[in-house]
């Protein structure tokens, strides 16, 4: 019986995947095998040593210390692309508010409570209307920085629209390459994309190297009538140099799903809640997707989606599995492997993966591990986390 903590609202159909005879879920377990989580943020959370693996409902992994996590051999998931369509129907949304004043004409609207006639309104509205009038996206053209699977959609979109769409990304998977239409045309530089798009979209993870992608620098190669919009994460974009290129009119409009009080009350930025998954649907598709994972890791030993892991998947043919994580460095499977030679088991196969500095191995045998043949390879140098699935 494997037990799962919850923290958060996690959707029903997302809990729904765990059958009740194998897993208990719960949010007050003390001793749990996996937690499964949205934003709670765990950095400061004391996470019990039986935890193996965290599972985000979610894309970024911010809200979790996953370097710390890798050296105690927890897999972390995340459920990329899982809210990828709500994300593009918000941008879609933010392209169309900032191409016109739509916010700014409907409450103008609504403040025209003195008047009671009809057509005292209609006339005042035909007269004002002008103020509010903007561009057509069509015919204009869209730069995605980033073509995962936020970005291959946003990019698809823009072309059904009828908008010519630039795209950059240095670390292109095949998978999103496949997904992204070849009426897409991919730029050499982030600064060649800036200075040829009417809209500019970010769709890059946070991290070090991502870590004020727009900065300055950046900007200086941007038109002065562009539209930035920024639905990745806050740290992607160097908010004082955002707010500067803006005083100076050398940026048109800053449309975000990340709002500081810096940028409110300003006509040229747009500022939305954090809402870009949140629809019923994303919520439900990203708890689905992290309950799956969670189950083929905890039964299978199976990592799909691991942010700190490297993918590693092997079909069951038979006999008893271990797994085991390790530091990347030799010699660790071979002392493992002997150790399995020395009891006379038989290996029936076998897959050996590594990622930076970690290293996960899964290993099918004929008879069943004992837990001193356990603690022996938990014993080997460089071994993390071993475990008898």
């Amino acid at each position: 019986m494997f037990k799962v903590r919850t923290y958060n609202q996690i959707s029903a159909k997302g809990l729904d995947r765990f059958p009740r005879e194998n897993y208990e879920i719960a949010s007050e377990f003390s001793q749990p095998d996996a937690i499964l989580l949205r934003s709670q943020k765990l950095h400061e959370e004391i996470i019990a040593e039986s935890v193996k693996a965290v599972a985000r409902a979610g894309a970024g992994v911010n809200n979790i210390p996953v370097a710390e996590y890798t050296k105690r051999g927890i897999v972390v998931f995340n459920t990329p692309g899982a809210n990828a369509n709500a994300v593009k129907e918000l941008v879609a949304s933010a392209l169309f508010l900032a191409s016109r004043d739509i916010f700014g004409g409907m409450n103008y609207v609504q403040g025209l409570t003195a008047i009671t006639d009809d057509a005292e309104m209609s006339k005042l509205l035909e007269k004002q209307k002008k103020q509010f009038a903007g561009c057509e996206v069509a015919g204009k053209t869209l730069g995605v920085v980033g073509l995962g699977a936020i970005g291959a959609l946003v990019a698809n979109m823009a072309l059904e629209l009828g908008m010519n769409v630039a795209g950059y990304d240095p670390a292109i998977s095949v998978e999103a390459a496949w997904r992204l239409s070849r009426r897409v045309q991919k730029v050499e530089n982030l600064q060649s994309l800036l200075a040829c798009s009417d809209f500019i979209s970010l769709h890059v993870p946070a991290m070090e190297a991502t870590r004020h992608l727009i900065n300055a620098e950046a900007l200086r190669c941007v038109r002065p009538s562009a539209i930035l919009l920024n639905f990745a994460r806050e740290e992607v974009v160097d908010l004082a140099a955002i707010t500067a290129a803006l005083d100076e009119k050398r940026l048109a409009k800053y449309v975000t799903d990340f709002p500081v009080p810096t940028l409110l009350g300003r006509k040229d930025v747009l500022c939305m809640p954090h809402i870009g998954a949140s629809t019923e649907e994303a919520e439900e598709n990203c708890a689905m997707m992290a309950a799956d994972q969670l189950m083929d890791y905890l039964e299978n030993g199976n990592i799909r989606n691991s942010v700190n892991f490297p993918n590693t998947k092997m079909a069951r043919n038979g006999g008893y599995r271990i797994t085991f994580c390790n530091e990347n460095v030799p010699k660790v499977l071979g002392h493992v492997l002997s150790l399995l030679a020395d009891r006379d088991m038989n290996v029936i196969d076998m897959v050996n993966q590594s990622r930076d500095g970690i290293a996960y191995n899964i290993i099918d045998v004929a008879t069943q591990p004992t837990n001193d043949l356990l603690k022996a390879i938990a014993d080997v140098e460089g071994v993390v986390a071993v475990r008898s699935v």
